[in-house]
This record gives structure tokens, sequence and C-alpha cells, in this order.
């Protein structure tokens, strides 16, 4: 495993109580990272990462549901009080729900599937873009996935969210390359977490992918190493 560096780096973490987003955070802040973490659930925030909310060094922002754009600009306002930058950003923010073809699938299913995964990126990236670029530059990577290549039966609304995500990151790293800001993002497989494992008891969970891998091409895009790297969609698939 590659070992980097980012101490003295502000980074923000959406999504710190999910699968991905608590491996993600922790492998940064191992990394040296100065850590801003957002989740939807309060207390779980405060119970997964209870080291760092004892710490003045980090800002824990628990109970905001960025779906919400009030909620997405409370986040920024609240990293500009307490840091006044920001260098780097991963959005692990999204969902997943299907099973219904098209002409079944329910409204609140599909704007669920939209808010979750694209409405929530653009209303972070509309929020974080501003500390960015006050900063000079940095980094934003979304977590996007391999359902935003091809469309597959029963998901519309998780592959249409995760396809238009790419666009979004295309459009946002062309308005930002030459700011200093580098936008990409990354597209796993099945990701190995409890939950896929109960979902799916009889699958080979080894062709999966670990959540420290997708961690580690984060840190990757959030590297100086990948300086030349706009507007790019990383398949990350294991071996699935």
């Amino acid at each position: 495993m590659v070992r980097w560096d980012f101490s003295g780096k502000m980074t923000l973490i959406t999504g710190a109580t999910g699968a991905l987003g608590c491996i993600v955070a922790r492998q940064f802040y191992e990394a040296g990272a100065t850590m801003v973490l957002v989740g939807r659930n309060a207390r779980l925030l405060d119970e997964l990462f209870a080291d760092l909310a004892l710490s003045g060094q980090h800002l824990l922002l628990g109970g905001l549901d960025l779906t919400q754009p009030e909620d997405a600009e409370r986040m920024a306002h609240a990293i500009r009080e307490r840091f006044g930058k920001l260098d780097c950003v991963v959005n692990t923010v999204g969902g997943y729900k299907a099973g219904t073809p098209v002409h079944q699938t329910p409204l609140d299913d599909w704007h669920l599937m939209l808010n979750m995964n694209l409405h929530s990126a653009f209303l972070v990236s509309r929020a974080v873009v501003p500390l960015l670029l006050e900063a000079g530059g940095g980094a934003l990577v979304h977590i996007g996935g391999r359902a935003g290549l091809m469309g597959f039966a029963g998901a519309a609304g998780y592959c249409a969210a995760k396809g238009a995500l790419i666009r979004l990151t295309e459009t946002l790293a062309d308005e930002l390359k030459h700011q200093g800001i580098r936008v990409n993002c990354i597209l796993p497989g099945t990701i190995d977490t409890p939950s896929n494992r109960q979902a799916r008891p009889d699958a080979d969970f080894s062709r999966w992918v670990r959540a420290e891998a997708i961690a580690q091409v984060a840190m990757f895009l959030c590297s100086s190493a990948s300086e030349a790297i706009h507007g790019s969609a990383i398949p990350v698939y294991g071996l699935s």
C-alpha cells in the first residue's frame, strides 16, 4: 500500500459514516490530513471518530443532509469559519435502490436515486468550489459507480444518476482546470461491505473491490501525483 503524506492538507470527507466514507476518512487521517468529516447521523459520527472529536485540530459536522442546499451551505460556512481554507474533498454521499423496471418505478424511488447520487454531488460541488478557489487550488473527487457507464435492468434511477455524475465531473473539470483545481470521479464495482454481503450472501466476496483500495485511488487523485488528470472517471472494479 502506498504511503501518502497529507500533512497540512485540509481534507473534507462527506458521507463519513458510510462503509466507504469511514475507511476513506481513516486513511486520510493516518496520512496526516486535518479532517472535516460530515455525516447525517451526528451520534454515529461522534462514535466512529471519537478520537477526532476530542481533538481541536479536526471538525466533525453531524446532522447534515447534503441533498439539501441549506445543509451544504452550512457545511461550507462552518469550514470557512473554522479553517478558512480547504485543499481536498472526497464526496462519498450516495445510495442504491433498485428492483423495478422503468414502467413500474415509483416517482419517489426515481427522485431518491437522483437526489442521493446526483443532486447531492451538485450541491457539494457548488458549496466547496469557492473554498478551493480561495485556497488557490486543490482537488475534488466524487464517488460514482460502474453503473454510470452502462445501464442494467431494474436500476434506471441509479444508473441515470451515476451517468450524469460523470458528465458533472467533466463539466467541473473543464471549468476549473485552469484555476488549479482537479476534479475527477471514481467508478467502483461492487464494494465489499457488510450490507452488500448481507444482500448477496452467495456471491464470491473475494472478487469485490475493497473500500481500502478505493480510498487509495482517492488519495492518489488528491495528491500532486495526479496533477495532469482532469475530468477522469476511473474504474475500480476489483476482480468482478
